[in-house]
């Protein structure tokens, strides 16, 4: 007959083994930042963002990872092909790891998320998250949203939901988020269709699943075709497009007036463009409402364009960089894009 002791025992190590295994990958950003508004700003390793975070390890088995440590302002498309690929090789190497968690700076976390969620093909949940407020402030935010995205990446229900962004109580599928504030906790939204779920202090709560579709395997890319986004207002020339095409674009996302409208004084260039082989895409800068993705629509817009449907135009620009090594042809691109709607 076994001691009570040992019962003791054998109870926690059953326990330990059902503790879901999260893996942390931490790039930077205002989460792991310190000095913030004294301009002589410092940096946090992921070890010590942990230690912020009471009771985390009681939520899961925590291994992490130094990836970098710079503002997203910082994080590159070559960044992106570093950090995909290694998300992947450790999930492919790791079956016990149960979800991953990206720490990141918030201005640009909707692009990096979204190249995540085209990339990275694992059903297993990958939650990017990070701060409004330095990890030395007050009323920071950082250790409850990175203690929240560990309780989610670590549910067996995020499974299949790819990549997620969580910040505020809020999760976000990847496509839909992106950042309206600049200063505020609730910077990030969804305004077409919603959060995907919600982390109560009792439970999380998921009201949806995100419409995801087939990844891009970028195994064999070594390098992202350059994309540049070109925004129009009025009196706009085709200065910038000319600019852009001389340094190499392969692609160029307009963030157009209204429906995806440019101006007469851009066309020219953008025809000039279109002959050298640049794909356009036609997006819109009013934050909202959708442009048509078929192209030769009868409005305003680009000639034979493709249009981001109701993707934001930093968005667009990440599935257009990807679609490229794909493809050069505007009618296969318009099927990628209709078909990440």
């Amino acid at each position: 007959m076994k001691t009570a002791a040992a019962l003791l025992l054998a109870c926690v190590s059953i326990a330990s083994a059902q503790k879901p295994h999260v893996h942390i990958v931490a790039t930077g950003g205002t989460i792991a930042s310190t000095n913030y508004y004294s301009g002589n700003q410092g940096k946090i390793t992921v070890a010590d963002l942990l230690k912020q975070v009471p009771k985390v390890d009681s939520l899961a088995t925590i291994t992490g990872e130094q990836f970098s440590n710079v503002a997203s302002s910082a994080i590159t498309p070559e960044l992106w092909l570093k950090l995909s690929r290694g998300i992947a090789d450790t999930l492919r190497a790791r079956p016990d790891i149960t979800g991953v968690v990206v720490t990141h700076g918030t201005d640009t976390m909707e692009e990096t998320a979204y190249f995540l969620d085209l990339t990275v093909a694992d059903p297993r949940p990958v939650i990017v998250t990070g701060a409004m407020r330095p990890s030395d402030g007050i009323g920071i935010d950082g250790p409850a949203n990175l203690y929240n995205s560990v309780r989610v990446a670590g549910d067996t229900a995020a499974r299949g939901r790819g990549t997620m962004v969580l910040l505020n109580d809020e999760i976000f599928a990847a496509r839909d988020v992106a950042k309206y504030n600049t200063v505020r906790p609730d910077a990030f939204a969804a305004p077409y269709r919603g959060a995907a779920g919600v982390t109560d202090p009792e439970r999380i709560a998921w009201y949806r699943l995100p419409s995801r579709h087939a990844t891009f395997d970028i195994s064999k890319v070594t390098e992202l075709p350059r994309v540049d986004i070109v925004y129009v207002y009025a009196g706009v020339d085709g200065s910038a497009i000319d600019a852009f095409v001389a340094a190499g674009a392969k692609g160029i996302v307009t963030a157009g007036v209204g429906r995806g409208g440019t101006t007469g004084g851009m066309r020219d260039a953008i025809l000039r463009a279109k002959k050298k082989g640049v794909v356009f895409v036609s997006g819109s800068r009013t934050g909202s409402g959708s442009v048509s993705i078929g192209s030769g629509a009868s409005r305003d817009t680009i000639p034979g364009s493709v249009g981001t449907g109701d993707l934001n135009v930093q968005k667009a620009r990440v599935l257009l960089m990807l679609a490229l090594t794909r493809t050069n042809d505007p009618k296969e691109i318009a099927k990628i894009f209709a078909a990440n709607q």
